[in-house]
């Protein structure tokens, strides 16, 4: 139950943030329900306002960085050690896909001792 409320709250603010801060009236954001996590896709627009904005630090001041993963695209500029670890901020990898003409980034929010502890998963996408 406190996964669900955690997650319900953790969603409602990605979205709202995004329409605060730039997406506009004409958010595209889809929801994404997993089994062991929710998340949503954000629109360029969305990706755009979110590296941005004020959500990467606010983010980290409560996730540790330890606890966020990030899908990197193949040809991303992003440091990947040999272990996978990447060396760079949330707002570098959000602000990463921002950049591309077509980037946008899905956001999970993990359920509780799921996915090696991580608490929240960033994936980049762009054509």
């Amino acid at each position: 139950m406190r996964f669900a409320l955690f997650s319900a709250a953790v969603s409602t603010a990605l979205v709202g943030a995004a329409v605060a801060f730039g997406a506009g009236a004409a958010a595209a954001v889809e929801p994404i329900a997993q089994p062991d996590r929710i998340g949503v896709q954000l629109s360029h627009a969305e990706t755009q306002a979110v590296a941005g904005g004020p959500l990467p630090a606010v983010v980290t001041m409560f996730v540790p960085l330890n606890r966020i993963g990030v899908g990197l695209k193949a040809d991303t500029g992003i440091y990947k050690d040999e272990n996978g670890g990447v060396h760079a901020s949330l707002r570098q990898a959000i602000g990463e896909a921002a950049n591309h003409p077509d980037g946008t980034i899905t956001l999970f929010v993990n359920a509780p001792g799921t996915r090696n502890g991580r608490v929240l998963d960033v994936y980049q996408n762009w054509s």
